[in-house]
């Protein structure tokens, strides 16, 4: 009778197949979890902003709908309401808050500047635009 000689290799096959099929979800998932609103931004030369503190993000969509994210949160307020929410992020962070605006390229001037004016009454003293990048 022969003894069998013992196979001491790993099969490393549906591990090779496991990480490949893992790797395609993520990839389909991934741009599923970005949050936030569709804007059209505008062409810019412009520097990055320092993510030291977390920005409160201000988007004005083309429709004029203004939305407001900061940090996990996201919530679509009213023109006239603006100030009192930013005003209360402010109270909340220790820090000093940057708020960025972003409005759609196609939106009127007049309501970004609306939105600018009532972040003033609020007290924010930085404020900045949104572009995006020449070529993109």
């Amino acid at each position: 009778m022969k003894r069998r000689r013992l196979m001491a290799e790993m099969n490393v096959v549906p591990y090779i197949d496991v990480t490949l099929v893992l790797l395609v979800i993520f990839m389909l998932s991934a741009p599923l979890l970005t949050q936030g609103v569709n804007v059209n931004l505008p062409k810019g030369v412009t520097k990055p902003v320092s993510d030291k503190t977390p920005p409160v993000l201000i988007s004005v969509t083309r429709q004029g709908a203004i939305s407001v994210q900061y940090k996990q949160s996201h919530s679509a307020v009213a023109l006239d309401d603006l100030a009192t929410m930013v005003r209360h992020i402010a109270a909340a962070s220790h820090d000093q808050v940057q708020v960025l605006v972003g409005g759609d390229a196609h939106v009127d001037y007049g309501k970004v500047m609306a939105v600018m004016a009532r972040l003033q009454e609020a007290g924010i003293s930085h404020v900045g635009l949104l572009t995006r990048q020449e070529g993109h």
